[in-house]
């Protein structure tokens, strides 16, 4: 008989002794087994699940089935019970996977699982985490209309590659520092949002750049870390990007300040950096600053020393300036009579290559003209002046046989006493020799020849008897003969 305290009626009765009514397994003395052993009683059944507990590790006497079942000693897979028929298997709420129950639950603590391997879940991830099955979104999910697998994978949740073409909002809205990643604290400052300069297909570098909203110098970021700085081929000065530059167009710069700009004009101006001299330049081996200032670069002030060819090299119309429609009519060229030291006045006037007559210049306005004590005269200046020396007068007279000389040096008013171009014989009975003007001037008594006897009144009135004998044109200085 089993050990036990019991009384026989607590467990036969005289109807039927064998077998016994129930056990009061309260009183049996001894472990399950010592009676469960197929023997005195009942052992595990063929179909009892593989395991090395004995039976009360997981049954009791009270309830024997459900057993509380201590897995520790279960030697087999947990599918070798856990199949729907000799224990529960997968419900019909289980996520649809092919992992094994052990891949993510165990024995201590089935519920929650201990973790998902996500490889063998068939499905999306919206399948579980639909709120219900599994978590879904947070409700400070940023607001996408993305699937879960747009952005994450099983094997690291976050970070996350974020597919933002799924999202509905400004990038604010989730870069806020909290949802997502704000502006750092090395962002350049700016009040632009972020979908004003970068995109999300490819966030650096920037598309562009807004500089209308950043606050600060272009040295606030242009510094050779944040963004580039000048770079080595930049021209050298001590210019702020936004003295020269506008963000508007950057290249070419708006001006330049020069002020500012160390080195010479090539230093710049070489044809690589900047542009150099052009090609219809004027030949010169001056540097630009010889002539030229930053301030108005034209008109130039010119330093005609290093010019190495003639005035009408580049005074031809085209290249400089050329002879004015003013200019007096010469076939002269400019350097005959202008110097590059003081253009005007002119230095000299060289006459003989000037086309036209003395008052086609000597007008009043091109050039001076009669002044105004020149006597009344309807004479071109040519018939008394000359272009060589002005004075003194050349006076060859159409009507008589002088040019002058007379007294000196006397003026047209000397004799020309009515200021009038005709002047009347002092002496008519005698026009047009000598005597017509200075028979006044000769002595009264007879004039007696120095070889012997005495001239003849027309020896005399034209000079024909004089010792002196007149060839052409005579010169008298000072009312006496000429020696």
């Amino acid at each position: 008989h089993i050990n036990t305290t019991n009384t026989c009626d607590d467990c036969h009765n005289t109807n039927t002794w064998s077998p016994v009514v129930q056990v009061d397994h309260t009183a049996v003395n001894g472990t399950c087994s010592s009676c469960h052993n197929n023997s005195t009683a009942q052992g595990k059944p063929a179909n009892h699940i593989p395991s090395s507990n004995a039976c009360d590790d997981c049954h009791t006497t009270v309830s024997w089935t459900g057993a509380t079942f201590d897995h520790s000693g279960v030697t087999q897979a947990c599918s070798t019970c856990h199949n729907g028929t000799t224990a529960t298997g997968k419900n019909a709420t289980h996520i649809n996977t092919t992992n094994t129950c052990d891949d993510c639950h165990n024995t201590l603590s089935w519920s929650p699982v201990v973790q998902v391997d996500h490889n063998s879940v068939n499905g999306t991830c919206a399948s579980c985490h639909n709120g219900s099955t599994a978590q879904g979104k947070p409700a400070n999910h940023i607001p996408s209309a993305n699937t879960c697998d747009d952005c994450h994978n099983t094997v690291s949740w976050s970070t996350t590659t974020f597919d933002h073409s799924g999202v509905t909002q400004t990038c604010a809205t989730c870069h806020n520092g909290t949802t997502a990643t704000g502006k750092n604290a090395t962002h350049i400052n700016s009040a632009n949002t972020c979908d004003d300069c970068h995109n999300t297909s490819a966030w650096i570098p920037v598309v562009q750049v807004d500089h209308g909203s950043v606050n600060g110098s272009c040295a606030s970021c242009h510094n050779g870390t944040t963004a580039t700085g000048k770079n080595a081929t930049h021209i050298n000065t001590t210019n702020t990007c936004d003295d020269c530059h506008s963000t508007a167009a950057w290249s070419p710069a708006v001006q330049v300040d020069h002020t500012a700009v160390n080195g010479t004009c090539e230093s710049c101006h070489n044809g690589t950096t900047a542009m150099g001299k052009p090609g219809n330049h004027i030949p010169s081996n001056n540097v630009c600053d010889d002539c030229h200032t930053t301030t108005a670069w034209t008109p130039a002030v010119f330093d005609h020393a290093g010019v190495t060819g003639t005035c009408f090299s580049c005074h031809n119309g085209t290249t400089a300036e050329g002879k004015g429609p003013t200019h007096i009519q010469s076939t002269n060229n400019c350097e005959d009579c202008h110097s590059t030291v003081a253009w005007s006045p002119v230095t000299q006037v060289n006459h003989d290559a000037v086309t036209g007559s003395c008052s086609s210049c000597h007008n009043g306005t091109t050039a001076t003209g009669k002044p105004s004590n020149h006597f009344v005269t309807s004479l071109q200046c040519d018939e008394c002046h000359g272009t060589n020396t002005w004075l003194q007068v050349n006076f060859t007279h159409s009507t008589g046989n002088y040019p002058g000389d007379h007294s000196g040096n006397p003026g047209c008013a000397d004799c020309h006493t009515n200021n009038s171009q005709n002047l009347a014989w002092p002496y008519p009975s005698y026009q047009p020799d000598c005597a017509g003007c200075h028979a006044g001037d000769y002595r009264q008594n007879k004039h007696e020849k120095e070889g012997g006897g005495f001239y003849t009144v027309s020896e005399l009135r034209d000079c024909t008897g004089s010792c002196h004998t007149r060839a052409g044109h005579h010169r008298v200085t000072d009312r006496d003969w000429d020696d």
